[in-house]
């Protein structure tokens, strides 16, 4: 059978651009026998052109002109690896409306003008094949959008930012401070020299939206979805996190009731030990989903870096040259925004248990006090942990563990806990996630 050629035009030649380039270049026999399909690398556009690079092109390839790509009608798709929004959705829009396919793994992108830019590819009878701007090679995107499309999706947790868990699997394996942590990410290159959109949670709200809006089918916004990072987060509240069953991991947690009402969520989680998802360590990301019919199903990987992301996109580029991509686009129908906004979920009305720790004064009526505030907001006490020593102002921390309820009882009895003179400083409160066990 003869090979057909499918000339592919990359734009943003930076760490992910590079390792696409060489699975094309390197693994071009591989995919042609694999698929009949010869990926050429018609052009790679870069502001850059001199600086040295870790993969090879051949001469003429590299130009800093997009004009290159955008005129040229053989090039069959566009590549968008810029990162950003602001230059890479200018890219996208021009490769859409230039009549080219477009592949990305620009996950800041997509979450948050991915309507705009979906609108604009049927317009243009075009498709976006996005799979790598969730988990890196994990086809966590391409296995929900096909593989669970017969199930309902009722809910999805994930450890979707290996920055995030390496730093929390530090502090957990080794009882290091947050700021320790996160200076061995960075020196092993698993966090950035500005880490922010990481710690914050930002990354992972970014994936969350994209992965909700295919699983639930809705056009989510990215203000949908309540963030908290794991800057503020203590060793000491891992440990004793630790001491009651507990790992602390940030997770993207999407949920959908029987009225279609959705609550959409990234924050710091304690998970009981014998979870799948406390296992996941380190780098790695793992997403959860409970399907109707599927029950529950577990994806596990390299969520980053420049050879496992490369890997999803190039996985999406032979999925667009095949025609599956097309077809599976034209298929995405999400509930209007219209419709979606009266379903989102408020962060108050959400239940869940919570871990609070307080530092207690050693006086009598400290325990009645704490617990008739918590009384008093509907909030039922499931444990206690207390530690002997002192603390600040002959303090000691006292560890509560709730039963479920409404994050808005926690956090007015929060308010009213911070106001008592037996307690010291500023409560700490953690989301205790219990994840549903899918048995026979």
């Amino acid at each position: 059978m003869a090979e057909k050629i499918v000339k592919v035009g990359l734009v943003g030649f930076g760490t992910v651009g590079c390792g696409v380039a060489k699975l094309i270049l390197e693994e071009g026999q591989r995919i042609a026998a694999k698929t009949g399909l010869r990926l050429e690398l018609a052009c790679v556009v870069d502001t850059d052109t001199e600086s040295p690079r870790p993969v090879r092109l051949p001469a003429g390839i590299l130009t800093n002109d997009i004009n290159r790509l955008l005129n040229d009608d053989s090039i069959q798709i566009g590549v968008e690896l810029v990162g950003g929004t602001d230059a890479a959705k200018d890219v996208q829009l021009k490769m859409l409306e230039a009549g080219k396919d477009v592949v990305t793994a620009n996950k800041a992108l997509i979450a948050e003008h991915g309507n705009e830019l979906m609108h604009c590819a049927h317009r243009n009878n075009r498709c976006i094949a996005f799979g790598a701007s969730c988990a890196g090679g994990i086809p966590i995107v391409s296995s929900i959008r096909t593989g669970l499309t017969a199930n309902n999706i009722t809910a999805m947790y994930g450890i979707v930012n290996g920055t995030c868990n390496y730093i929390l699997s530090e502090m957990t394996s080794k009882n290091e401070d947050f700021s320790e942590a996160l200076a061995q990410a960075q020196k092993k290159g698993y966090a950035e020299a500005d880490p922010a959109l990481d710690v914050s949670g930002g990354d992972s709200a970014h994936k969350l939206a994209i992965l909700a809006s295919i699983a639930f089918g809705y056009e989510i916004k990215l203000d949908d979805i309540f963030v908290e990072g794991i800057e503020a987060i203590s060793k000491v509240d891992i440990r004793y996190g630790g001491e009651m069953g507990y790992v602390l991991k940030l997770l993207a947690i999407g949920q959908k009731d029987k009225d279609g009402r959705i609550s959409l969520r990234v924050h710091p989680s304690f998970v009981a030990k014998d979870s799948p998802l406390a296992r996941v360590d380190g780098p790695f990301n793992a997403v959860s989903i409970f399907g109707s019919a599927v029950g529950q199903v577990m994806y596990y990987g390299r969520g980053a870096g420049m050879m496992p992301t490369a890997s999803a996109v190039v996985a999406d580029i032979i999925d667009v040259a095949i025609g599956n991509s097309a077809t599976t686009f034209r298929h995405l129908h999400l509930k209007p925004r219209s419709e979606v906004e009266l379903l989102i979920e408020k962060i108050g009305n959400c239940v869940s248990r919570f871990y609070i720790k307080v530092l207690a004064k050693d006086q009598p009526g400290v325990v009645s006090s704490y617990s008739r505030i918590l009384g008093d907001h509907h909030i039922s006490i499931s444990g206690a942990l207390q530690h002997e020593g002192r603390g600040p102002d002959n303090t000691v921390p006292v560890v509560i563990t709730t039963h479920p309820t409404q994050q808005k009882n926690v956090t007015a009895a929060l308010g009213e806990l911070e106001q008592l003179d037996v307690l010291s400083g500023k409560p700490v409160c953690i989301r205790i996630v219990d994840i549903p066990e899918d048995k026979d």
